[in-house]
């Protein structure tokens, strides 16, 4: 039998105890570890109602209230670039721990905030801890599966995480029912502790000893640099990146087209977002539990990139005037197709980038995320550069960021080729 952590003559890590200790739980640890991803969402999508309520709070104009969002993006980037590494080096319990502390400390003094740019900072280092949720949640997903499998949990995972944008507006929206902006902040603040508690207890190591990476931030800046030589990796992480930023555009901007274009009020808004999320978690498990194993993962990629473009297409000449004037409905429907068909994309992406670097999990997931949401981080303001009275700016930044995804999947991964030069579905 092979060494634990050693790789078999088919290209597979072999199951070493810590692994197979992780798996007998593995109901327990897709909960955890879709806790861990759902963290991002909860942080952003619960916030969103209040958006326009802050800008009047914090005297402050929309734009400027759009960087606390742009700050968390930023800092959850960043932070995956320390993070991955870490957890390289230090095994994934150390630095997932410590990052959760600091989340918590931090969203709490974002409850406090008494101006706009104290909160914009405070963001920063909310995303910066809650970075090794995100990170680290994809790295032991590596260490326990390989392959179809993987992809299957990635899948799986969306379907839990994805809960939580359902019911983050809508917990948003019912918060100020009762309390202001503020009261969102303290409820993340409680989840965060209950989060930290549950991976404290239940979150065994999965990364053993053997497998562990010595070099400091050197070794790991050479170990990224490789890891980007890679020609397909990289196209994998732009083209989840460049994805990732339609999606975030609407996150960024629908708030205002939907409650100051459209006149909806924020509970109508948080039910929209809601179903969009629906569709995002049930297009999701039939990626996981249909396509996945029967289909290869690059043409499901390739009609998921397919789909995001012409819905970004759709929803540009909407909401330019193409069609003449326009309600909420048909933006809304746009939006729905868009969100759906990311779970063809996303999940296909990171398995496909993760597969090619069993030796190097943390670093290449930190890549992963850091690419996205640096991405993410810069479509932000770009969705208000015109203002709060028209939805052009997303459309352009979702149509644009589409194409960009779709480029790099054809231009740098090359799935053809690569099934040319194998006999098999890439």
């Amino acid at each position: 039998m092979p060494e634990s952590g050693q790789k078999t003559t088919q290209g597979h890590i072999t199951d070493s105890p810590v692994v197979t200790a992780a798996r007998r739980t593995g109901l327990l640890v897709t909960l955890v570890l879709g806790g861990l991803t759902a963290l991002p969402p909860l942080s952003m999508d619960m916030y969103l109602p209040a958006l326009p309520e802050v800008t009047g709070a914090l005297r402050a104009p929309a734009a400027t209230v759009q960087l606390t969002l742009t700050a968390c993006l930023a800092g959850m980037a960043l932070g995956q670039l320390v993070v991955g590494p870490m957890s390289d080096k230090w095994g994934r319990r150390r630095p997932l721990l410590t990052g959760m502390a600091v989340y918590v400390l931090a969203t709490a003094v974002c409850a406090l905030a008494p101006s706009a740019e104290l909160l914009i900072g405070f963001r920063l280092l909310q995303g910066l801890a809650g970075a090794a949720g995100i990170v680290i949640a994809r790295a032991v997903v590596r260490d326990l599966y390989d392959g179809v499998e993987m992809a299957r949990f990635f899948s799986t995972l969306m379907l839990i995480s994805g809960v939580a944008p359902i019911i983050a507006p809508l917990i948003g929206g019912q918060i100020l029912r009762i309390t202001d902006w503020r009261g969102v902040f303290y409820v993340l603040t409680v989840i965060g502790v209950l989060l930290t508690l549950v991976v404290w207890r239940f979150l065994h190591e999965t990364l053993p000893p053997e497998r562990r990476h010595e070099g400091g931030v050197g070794q790991a800046l050479r170990t990224m640099r490789g890891l980007l030589a890679d020609r397909v990796f990289a196209g994998y992480t732009l083209t989840g990146g460049f994805t990732f930023a339609a999606l975030f555009a609407y996150i960024s901007a629908s708030p205002f087209v939907v409650q100051d274009l459209y006149g909806a009020s924020p509970q109508t808004f948080s039910l929209l977002f809601g179903l969009n999320s629906i569709g995002l978690v049930a297009v999701g498990q039939i990626n996981g539990k249909l396509l996945v194993g029967r289909v290869s993962l690059d043409k499901v990629l390739g009609w998921g990139l397919g789909i995001v473009v012409l819905a970004g297409l759709a929803l540009l000449l909407m909401t330019s005037g193409a069609f003449g004037e326009t309600g909420l409905a048909p933006v809304a429907a746009g939006l729905f197709v868009l969100m759906s068909a990311m779970s063809l994309v996303l999940p296909n992406t990171n398995a496909q980038a993760l597969m090619r670097t069993p030796h190097a999990a943390g670093s290449a997931s930190a890549l992963l995320g850091t690419s996205s949401f640096l991405v993410g981080a810069v479509a932000s303001p770009l969705v208000g550069i015109a203002g709060e009275h028209t939805a052009v700016p997303m459309a352009v930044v979702q149509f644009g960021s589409a194409l960009l995804a779709l480029a790099c999947f054809l231009g740098l991964c090359r799935p053809w080729r690569r099934t040319e030069q194998t006999g098999a579905p890439a």
